[in-house]
Formats: C-alpha cells, sequence, structure tokens
C-alpha cells in the first residue's frame, strides 16, 4: 500500500486557502501516493469535494491525519492538530515560526519532520516552489484591488464630453515582488505611477512597467545593495533625507502602498502620522506589512480606518487569501514542485535528503528535535546550530514584502559543505512579479 498524504480544512477562520488542487492531487496520485482531502477543504477557494474526488482523491475527515505519511497545510499546525498526527509524518507548511518559538517547540515534541515553506532558498532549482513569490504576487495585485476600492473614484484619465476625470496618483513603497505586481496592476488600470526602494537595482524594474523612480540617488544609494540583491542598511542621514523627499511627494498621492517586511523583525514604518495628516481626505493607504506591526502608523490589523482628515488607512488580513481562488492553485503547485523532491520515484515513498540545500534551508524540526540554525533555542535538547549561512538564507530579505524580485542568493547560502565547482554557480533568477 501507498503512503498517504493528507489536505485538511484549515482551521483558521481568517484562511480560505488550500495546499491542493485537483491537479496536484493527480500528480501526487501518479508520484505514488494515495491523497486523503478533508471534507469542505478547498470550498472557500471554489474546489469541490466532486472535483478533487475527480482527480482521485479520497474525501475524508479530520481524523485522518493520523494515518498520514504526510500533511500538507497552508498555515502552521495548531496544538490540537499536532495532536492527531503521527510521529515521524512530514508536515509542509508555512510556518510563521519567527517569535512563536513555543509553537516551533511544540512540533518538535510533536515528532513530526516540519518544513518551512517560506524559507526556500533563492536559487533557480526553487523557483517553482517560492511560496512567497506566488502570494506576494497576488497581494500586490489585491492591494491596487483594494486601495482602488475604497477610493471611490476612477483610476485612470478619462475625457468625456462633460470633461476630463484626472487619473489617480499612485505610490508604491517597496519594489519587492508584491511592489512590482502592484506596479503593474495600477499602470494597468491607468492610474500614474511612482515607486520607491532603497535598491539601485529597483530603479531600472519601475522604469519598465512604465513607472517613475523616487528616491535620494546620491552616492550612498548607489552602494545601497548587496552582492545578493538585498537591501543595506542606510545611515540616518540618508534616512532623514529620503523621508523629507517620500513626505513632499505623499502629500500629493491618492494611494499609497507600503509592502516592506523584514523577516523575524517588526515591519519598518514608511508613513508617519505628520504624512497621512498632510493626505488630501478621500485619500487611500494600503498597508501590506500590518500583520507585522505595520508600515503606516495608524494601521490597525484587519481594519479600514478613517482618520480625522478623511484618509482610509487600509489593513486587511492574509490579503493573498483575498484571492483565495487563485492563491491556492499556486500555493498547491509550490508545494508540490517541493515534495516531489523528496520521493524516490522508483520506490514511490517518501525519502527525504537531508543533505539536499533545499532540505536544510527549509527543515524545521525532525526526530524531536529543533533543527533549523535560526530557532535551535526554541527546545530543551535541540539540535545543534547549523552553519551561519542557513540562518543567512532565511533571514536574507528586503523590503519589498519579502524578497528581491531581481537576483537569487547563491546557491551556497543553504549547505554547509561547500559546493562543487559548477553547481554553485547558478543563474540569477528571473524578475518576478511582473505582469
Amino acid at each position: 500500500m501507498g503512503q498517504t498524504i493528507f489536505i485538511p480544512k484549515e482551521i483558521d477562520s481568517n484562511e480560505p486557502r488550500v495546499a491542493a488542487s485537483p491537479d496536484t492531487v493527480k500528480r501526487f496520485a501518479g508520484l505514488g501516493f494515495t491523497v486523503v482531502v478533508e471534507q469542505g477543504a478547498g470550498l472557500a477557494s471554489r474546489i469541490t469535494d466532486d472535483e478533487f474526488a475527480k482527480a482521485g482523491a479520497t474525501i475524508g475527515k479530520a481524523s485522518d491525519a493520523g494515518k498520514a505519511d504526510v500533511v500538507l497545510k497552508v498555515r502552521r499546525p495548531t496544538d490540537s492538530e499536532l495532536k492527531g498526527y503521527k510521529s515521524g509524518a512530514a508536515v509542509v507548511a508555512t510556518m510563521d515560526p519567527y517569535g512563536n518559538d513555543a509553537a516551533v517547540a511544540a512540533m518538535a515534541k510533536a515528532g513530526i519532520t516540519a518544513f518551512a515553506m517560506e524559507f526556500m532558498p533563492r536559487i533557480s532549482r526553487a523557483q517553482s516552489m517560492d511560496v512567497l513569490s506566488s502570494q506576494a504576487n497576488l497581494a500586490g495585485y489585491q492591494a491596487v484591488v483594494d486601495g482602488a476600492a475604497e477610493y471611490d473614484r476612477a483610476l485612470p484619465m478619462m475625457m468625456t464630453a462633460a470633461g476630463t476625470v484626472p487619473a489617480a496618483k499612485v505610490f508604491v513603497m517597496g519594489v519587492g515582488v508584491a511592489g512590482l505586481q502592484a506596479i503593474a496592476t495600477a499602470r494597468r488600470m491607468g492610474a500614474v505611477v511612482t515607486a520607491t526602494d532603497v535598491r539601485p537595482a529597483a530603479k531600472e524594474q519601475v522604469a519598465s512597467l512604465g513607472a517613475k523612480f523616487l528616491a535620494v540617488e546620491d552616492e550612498e544609494f548607489k552602494a545601497a545593495e548587496t552582492a545578493g540583491g538585498y537591501a543595506k542598511e542606510m545611515s540616518k542621514e540618508y534616512q532623514a533625507k529620503q523621508a523629507a523627499l517620500t513626505a513632499e511627494h505623499i502629500a500629493k498621492q491618492d494611494i499609497v502602498i507600503t509592502t516592506a517586511l523584514i523577516p523575524g523583525r517588526p515591519a519598518p514604518r514608511l508613513v508617519s502620522a505628520a504624512m497621512v495628516a498632510s493626505m488630501k481626505p478621500g485619500s487611500v493607504l494600503v498597508d501590506l506589512a500590518v500583520e507585522r506591526g505595520g508600515n503606516v502608523e495608524g494601521a490597525v490589523a484587519g481594519k479600514v480606518v478613517t482618520t480625522k482628515n478623511d484618509v482610509k488607512i487600509v489593513g486587511h488580513l492574509n490579503v493573498p487569501g483575498r484571492v483565495a481562488a487563485s492563491a491556492s492553485l499556486l500555493y498547491a503547485k509550490n508545494l508540490f514542485a517541493f515534495v516531489e523532491t523528496l520521493v524516490d520515484k522508483e520506490a514511490k515513498k517518501l525519502a527525504i535528503n537531508r543533505d539536499d540545500e533545499l532540505v536544510k534551508a527549509t527543515m524545521l524540526t525532525d526526530a524531536g528535535k529543533v533543527v533549523h540554525a535560526n530557532f535551535a533555542k526554541a527546545a530543551p535538547g535541540a539540535a545543534a546550530p547549523a552553519d551561519k549561512a542557513v540562518a543567512k538564507a532565511a533571514k536574507g530579505t528586503e523590503p519589498g514584502l519579502d524578497v528581491a524580485p531581481k537576483k537569487a542568493a547563491p546557491g551556497k547560502a543553504a549547505t554547509k559543505k561547500p559546493a562543487p565547482k559548477k553547481a554553485a554557480a547558478k543563474k540569477p533568477a528571473a524578475p518576478k512579479g511582473t505582469a
């Protein structure tokens, strides 16, 4: 009998996504797995039980997780879910481990082998597994849709016999995957778009989408990017100059979208209360970092706040989940691409190679221990920290929601031993998040 993959219904009321699609169910079956999907798991993503069944899945219940060799989820399993998993099961999800040491320790105690998909290294081989990019891409798109809905005016310039409607001015702060998609979407909708980022490479990316780049372009700015394509921390002097330029610009904007997130740290504050107060009545700010403290002062997670000067600050939770039908299909493909690398094709069963660079970068817990370098302190008796390169690979992201879209991190970042001479010479990933 083949091994079993279980797809549960997410128990978080704010999570409509599902970790499989009819297409990935077929593919898993082709690898020799029995796939069990919990009843109703895909309904919020517009995937019915019948569609899963026709693809070859068995429709089951939550307790079926106890028989599964692999559990695929969107969010980290809760304590109650962990109690239902068998020891040794592989659990693949976006684990959100920073600041959640107790939850990481609980996964180790449960004996599961937990993989954090958000730690997938930025190398060519792993592009199809990059959940940060696939979900941030949709978040950038939805941010523009949400901003336009709250703005209650037309975005494109319209010339009519009754007069001309001016184009809306949209400002995107942070040109990562989400930022690039926000720029592309706002441009397609006819807005006049400007964008800012501290990475010099972002200027060319912004221009390629038909938007204008805004930054203090002095000598420090020209050297503000690491070899891996990530942003360097800027001096206090530069930050002050950039803040003054940004403050002047924001006061003239109709919609501002902020996307800056740094894993393991609070979101950087980009828009102050004074900047918000300078904006015109009816203007809108969309904060994609609100779940990590927010880029906009006054943003409230899960709410749309209207300020005294009639400016709306949008703080929706789980923005990719607002387009769950699309997000789930992409996320499911990311998971399949990764799990496929863990399978012995001849034996048709899970065969995790713990020396593989993808496994090293993403494995959080294994055999009762916390094994990831960044979280080894999360449980007594945890494995010794891995090399510093693994920790760097997991942390190295720049403002722009999650990832630098132009360059991939070096392939050696997620392995202890030096790679063969040619193996590390991987080509940078192609730009993501554009239309």
